[in-house]
């Protein structure tokens, strides 16, 4: 009765883990991939606003004409776009599988960083593609030689993600042209996966823009806005990709028709939103988890995003998954990295949550060590 392709996939781990932290009292939930933080007034506003209006209906497919002319104008301002192609999609998520649905036929292979954020591998095989994982281990750096010699004739693009979940990673303006010089050496498309771009905090955020004539940017509000309920994001790219969106726009009006109307008119007063004070209050927790855990767990220091990938302690080569369970019974919710990576010897900790959270999670971490 079920389609074979579901085979391929299993329930999220972090969704089991969900499910468990709403069966227990009070514990120290850094399993949530989302801001801690709410949605700021004046964008709440202007949802409410929008729905009094009745911009309650459909828009067209491509997205509402006043946020796709904001978000041009940021794609000039940031990456020096003028005409950039653009579709505004139901989240990142929404963008990522119709761009894969887009560009993926059965047996093209797709080079995935490792660790991974978990819908990577799941979209790539629901779509008959091949992962081909070029490793980050173990400081996440992204080695673009590395990627080139995976390459094959059966490549089809690369995908980044910067800052990484779940690493915390921020790969450098250098590490991102060397990648797109191999894009454009061997004729593959780019998707960059920006979702956390205003979570820096030791650089400037460097996106993959113009690494090279083919780079699919996809961007959302969900992280700076804490709007992740609220399904907003967009897809935007080089001259090289706007087959690729016209494409993406065709399978959206065939599927998700348009992201949510008075989500996307509130959109427009996020983009003039500042939420300098929360990504400066999230910077602050990342020191404070780091400078708590790093003298008993070997991790590499997160530069951005809101997670920490460290290495479980004790022999190499210990199970993430055993550490995590043992975490739990003590009341500490963290992801086995084997959820994230072709390993299971790290485990994800997102430290978007209260300070008082983070002490005591720090205390039990630090005790199983």
């Amino acid at each position: 009765m079920i389609a074979k392709r579901m085979a391929q996939m299993d329930s999220s781990g972090i969704r089991k883990v969900f499910d468990l932290a709403a069966k227990m009292v009070d514990p120290v939930n850094f399993s949530i991939g989302q801001p801690d933080f709410d949605v700021p007034d004046p964008v709440k506003d202007a949802l409410v606003e929008a729905v009094r209006r009745g911009e309650n209906k459909y828009t067209v497919t491509q997205g509402a004409a006043d946020l796709r002319d904001a978000i041009a104008a940021k794609m000039k301002a940031d990456h020096g776009w003028p005409d950039a192609p653009l579709l505004i999609t139901s989240g990142v998520s929404g963008g990522l599988l119709l761009a894969m649905m887009a560009l993926i036929d059965p047996g093209d292979e797709v080079l995935l960083p490792d660790p991974y954020f978990v819908m990577y591998k799941h979209h790539v095989n629901l779509l008959g593609g091949v992962c081909v994982f070029y490793d980050t281990y173990p400081n996440f750096a992204i080695d673009p030689e590395r990627i080139e010699s995976l390459i094959t004739s059966k490549t089809k693009l690369i995908l980044l993600n910067s800052p990484s979940n779940p690493t915390g990673a921020v790969a450098t303006a250098e590490e991102i042209a060397a990648v797109g010089q191999v894009a454009e050496k061997h004729g593959l498309v780019v998707v960059s996966d920006e979702i956390y771009d205003r979570f820096c905090y030791d650089a400037p955020f460097a996106s993959a823009a113009n690494c090279c004539s083919r780079v699919l940017l996809l961007g959302g509000f969900s992280k700076t806005y804490g709007m992740t309920g609220w399904r907003l994001g967009y897809a935007a790219g080089t001259p090289g990709v706007a087959r690729v969106i016209e494409e993406m726009t065709t399978l959206q009006q065939y599927s998700f028709v348009c992201a949510p109307s008075m989500v996307q008119a509130a959109g427009r007063t996020a983009l003039e939103t500042d939420v300098s004070g929360q990504i400066a209050a999230m910077k602050a927790k990342r020191d404070l988890i780091y400078n708590g855990l790093r003298e008993k767990f070997t991790m590499a220091p997160p530069a951005g995003a809101f997670y920490v990938f460290p290495e479980v302690p004790g022999p190499p080569g210990g199970s993430a998954t055993e550490f995590c369970t043992r975490a739990i019974e003590n009341n500490c919710l963290i992801i086995p990295g084997n959820v994230f990576s072709e390993r299971d010897t790290h485990f994800r900790i997102s430290y978007s949550t209260d300070e008082q959270s983070i002490r005591r999670g720090v205390d039990i971490l630090n005790a199983l060590a």
